[in-house]
């Protein structure tokens, strides 16, 4: 039995909402990873992009009160960020894109998120760090990524956890 089918039986995701939202989501996910590997920067319209994309396909999967509560989360995760960006922590584009992203999990489902995210930035800094050490970097030698000391393009791990929540939802949402 695995870790995900394990876990999965308790989704609070509905599989048809997981399948049109990671559809509608993942332009701005792969744009997020895309620009913070090359410019070490989340642009601001990739963020909009996924709260719009939310917004506009939310009122058609989920009622008008659990579309609320979704955004009531993207406000609180927005203040945190803000909060945290200000001490130093993560930095604003990180903090955009997760307040973006907020609206896409349902409440219940935190501590799935928490786990993919964990793993899925342990596996990007891997991957990221051998690749860099690969002709691999060949592909894209002008990347900032490769060469910034100290910081990581989070936009990565952020972009695919969000997407592969959805996706395991598509699969096997409550």
């Amino acid at each position: 039995m695995s870790v995900i089918s394990t876990i999965a039986p308790t989704l609070q995701l509905p599989q048809s909402v997981a399948l049109w939202l990671f559809v509608v989501s993942l332009p701005a996910c792969l744009w997020s990873a895309w620009s913070d590997l090359r410019i070490m920067k989340i642009p601001n319209k990739a963020v909009m992009l996924l709260t719009i994309a939310f917004v506009v396909a939310a009122p058609f999967l989920m009622s008008l009160q659990q579309v609320g509560w979704q955004l009531l989360q993207l406000v609180i995760l927005l203040l945190i960020g803000m909060v945290m960006n200000g001490a130093g922590l993560i930095g604003a584009g990180d903090a955009k894109f997760t307040a973006a992203a907020a609206p896409y999990i349902m409440l219940g489902d935190w501590k799935l998120v928490v786990m993919l995210f964990a793993t899925v930035t342990l596996a990007s800094v891997a991957t990221h760090r051998l690749a860099g050490l690969t002709p691999l970097r060949n592909l894209a030698p002008d990347w900032e990524s490769w060469t910034r000391k100290g910081d990581f393009p989070m936009g990565l791990p952020l972009g695919f956890t969000l997407s592969l929540y959805l996706l395991i939802g598509a699969v096997y949402g409550g």
